[in-house]
């Protein structure tokens, strides 16, 4: 509902009933900035410019790139914003409203009648622009040059591309997106305190600070502990306060001076912090900057929006830690912007499973992540897991993901995608199951798609690389399925329905489920070898780490984001999840097998194990493995490989090449592969070095 704290006689009574006859649907507004609704109220364009060297993008033509910063303000007693953490302990401006500004930038056809008149978004990760490999371009976060624009898969399209800073935490500078969103006060104006953890590992043996999420309240060591152990199942030892100073308030360090910590030991800090960030306006600032986009034609200012009267159709993109803020974007009911609208038409989610982010908390941590080995005690994945409506068997508790937007017809379409990595190391099966780990129906807006055997990454491993992991990394590109989603995506708003889901379920044989250890109230489980159906490949270790749901306890006031126990308490309940079992290769049976999965040449893996000079056997967090093949029988008989040789798949390259084609095309055919991207494959075979 429109705020209406504002209103005034007279002559501002006539300019709201002005505003009015066009806020619906255009949402043109011309009251005076003291006048203005809450949202954004002043855009600041920096830097306006041609890019990428005038390259022209066939009919759309050249794009243009602008730099600059939004500034926004949020009404505390619109509905929509009460869900946000702290809010009202905010300060507030003489409107009573609270301000926030953040890092915009906008990549767009210089002449937006050449455009295809739809908005790309991509929620930023970590400050970073992560869409390049996606949209066959390069550049990282400014993407100017000529050769930046590759294969320029979106600008040939039309699309017009926004992002935003939301990620407090996110550092500034170097094309960085960042937000600056005030700090809480308790209601007297004094600061307020609460516990903080930090779970802290370098894997150098140089390393010798460590910087803090937010400011120590007190410097007095005898307030917080540092422990420290080699593996995740260990016990952790104190630190003894001889052994470590603040080297700030927000850096500790160990002593005696000079000590680095311990290559890839895991060491936990746990102390009183002191002025949270009203971290979920993070959550507003991106509903209210798109929707300003779209809807709007001036600020608050007069300062005219750069796609005024364009934006038709708005989708969104996300990978990693930005596919967690969308699950909970949509589940707060921010896709539902302050006048009732519909914020994102669509949205590609990849790798981000049914967890959310801890954003919308006091003392927000957003950068963290869990995976098999890290980060487990932060609230990432709290139910609801899953977009249903649906009753928790451990809590009794009701929710769903699309709950709110269910409410105010605003559910955005999704493709909610993972690598195998989401299964193994985020429990990511409840994203389609129940509590109890029954298959449930799709809901009407999401489709699900595991891409099998995949690790977790922006666009596979560089060949060959084993970093801190046992074995080479999995270098397998998810680019290509997600191309052909995001298309498919786009026609499923038209009206096409789209391809149906492809993951593991429990109706179809595909799950194996993890069974619990005494270690899972630290998060990690197994899966057993015999179940999943893993081959004893020589040289590759099989530990069955997984991770496992735990239902922690917060504390009490949890459920208000306010975290009294951090880190917390495992309650010794565990949600059932599972994995895709394994063909005779190890190479996954559900979900969508790319070619290198179809028409193997190794076996590749969503999971891996750290190397021992790195904490092995530990889990080597996002990482998967790539395990060739024998190419010959005698070279497989002689290592004891019990997977079949190349030669003895495919006899030769001619045969080799068949199969990818054949995968390629089957794909293809199932609007899982976009043309160009199938011929790549089938030329990339055709070109490779595989049997003679």
């Amino acid at each position: 509902m429109e705020p209406r704290n504002f209103v005034r006689a007279g002559a501002a009574a006539s300019l709201l009933a002005l505003a009015a006859c066009g806020g619906g649907g255009s949402g043109i507004d011309i009251r005076p900035p003291d006048l203005a609704p809450a949202g954004i109220q002043k855009i600041e364009i920096t830097s306006r410019a041609t890019t990428f060297d005038g390259t022209s993008f066939g009919s759309v033509g050249t794009y243009e790139k602008l730099v600059g910063k939004a500034y926004g303000e949020i009404d505390p007693n619109d509905p929509r914003n009460q869900v946000i953490t702290d809010l009202v302990l905010a300060p507030r401006n003489a409107r009573g409203r609270i301000e926030y500004s953040m890092d915009i930038y906008i990549l767009k056809p210089t002449d937006l009648a050449k455009g295809n008149h739809k908005l790309f978004v991509e929620v930023n990760n970590r400050g970073g622009k992560l869409f390049g490999a996606f949209n066959q371009s390069s550049g990282g976060n400014d993407p100017s040059t000529a050769a930046h624009a590759g294969g320029a898969f979106l600008m040939k399209q039309g699309y017009t591309m926004a992002w935003n800073g939301w990620d407090p935490s996110a550092p500034s500078g170097g094309g960085s997106m960042t937000i600056n969103v005030p700090v809480a006060k308790n209601p007297d104006g004094s600061s307020i305190t609460g516990p903080s953890y930090e779970y802290i590992v370098f894997d150098n043996a140089t390393t010798q600070s460590a910087t803090l999420s937010y400011k120590a309240a007190t410097l007095d060591k005898t307030k917080a502990t540092l422990t420290v152990r080699d593996h995740l199942a260990d016990t952790p030892v104190t630190v003894p306060s001889t052994g470590w100073e603040y080297a700030s308030d927000m850096s500790i360090r160990l002593l005696p001076a000079g000590t680095a910590f311990k290559q890839s030991a895991i060491y936990e800090f746990t102390y009183t912090a002191i002025d949270p960030v009203v971290a979920g306006i993070g959550f507003a600032a991106t509903r209210d900057f798109i929707s300003w986009l779209r809807h709007n034609t001036v600020d608050a200012q007069g300062t005219a929006n750069p796609v005024a009267g364009d934006v038709k159709r708005v989708l969104g993109y996300t990978v990693s830690q930005p596919g967690r803020y969308m699950n909970d974007f949509v589940w707060l009911g921010f896709n539902e912007d302050i006048r009732g609208r519909k914020v994102f038409d669509g949205v590609e989610n990849w790798i981000a499973a049914g967890n959310g982010i801890f954003l919308n908390y006091r003392f927000a941590q957003p950068g963290r992540t869990e995976r098999n080995r890290q980060n487990h005690l932060y609230p990432e994945a709290p139910f609801p897991f899953a977009y249903n409506t649906l009753t928790d068997t451990l809590t009794g508790r009701t929710d769903g993901r699309n709950r709110r937007c269910q409410q105010t017809n605003t559910c955005p379409k999704i493709m909610s995608v993972n690598s195998a990595n989401e299964y193994w190391v985020k429990a990511g099966s409840l994203v389609h199951t129940d509590t109890a780990g029954n298959d449930i129906a799709d809901p009407e807006n999401v489709r699900f798609y595991l891409l099998s055997g995949l690790e977790h990454t922006v666009t596979g491993s560089p060949t060959n690389s084993a970093g801190t992991c046992a074995q080479f990394r999995n270098n397998t590109d998810p680019n290509p399925a997600l191309r052909a989603l995001f298309v498919a995506m786009d026609q499923w708003i038209d009206g096409t329905a789209p391809p149906a889901s492809r993951m593991p379920r429990r109706s179809d044989g595909t799950a194996v489920f993890t069974t619990t250890t005494a270690q899972s109230a630290l998060g990690i489980g197994v899966v057993p070898q015999a179940s999943l159906g893993w081959p004893n490949i020589p040289g590759v270790q099989y530990t069955g780490l997984v991770t496992v749901r735990n239902l922690f306890d917060f504390g009490s006031r949890f459920a208000s984001g306010i975290l009294d126990k951090q880190p917390p308490t495992a309650t010794g309940k565990v949600y059932p999840s599972f994995v895709s079992k394994v063909d005779v290769d190890g190479n996954e049976i559900a979900g969508v097998r790319l070619p290198p999965v179809a028409a193997p040449i190794a076996t590749t893996t969503g999971w891996g194990l750290r190397a021992t000079a790195f904490g092995g056997p530990d889990g080597c967090e996002a990482s998967g493995q790539m395990i060739s093949f024998a190419t010959t029988l005698s070279q497989r008989v002689a290592s004891g490989d019990p997977r079949l040789s190349l030669e003895e798949r495919y006899v030769n390259k001619a045969g080799y090449v068949a199969a990818v084609t054949a995968a390629a095309n089957a794909l293809k055919a199932q609007r899982l592969l976009l043309d160009a991207d199938a011929q790549a494959y089938i030329t990339s075979a055709q070109n490779s070095t595989v049997l003679p």
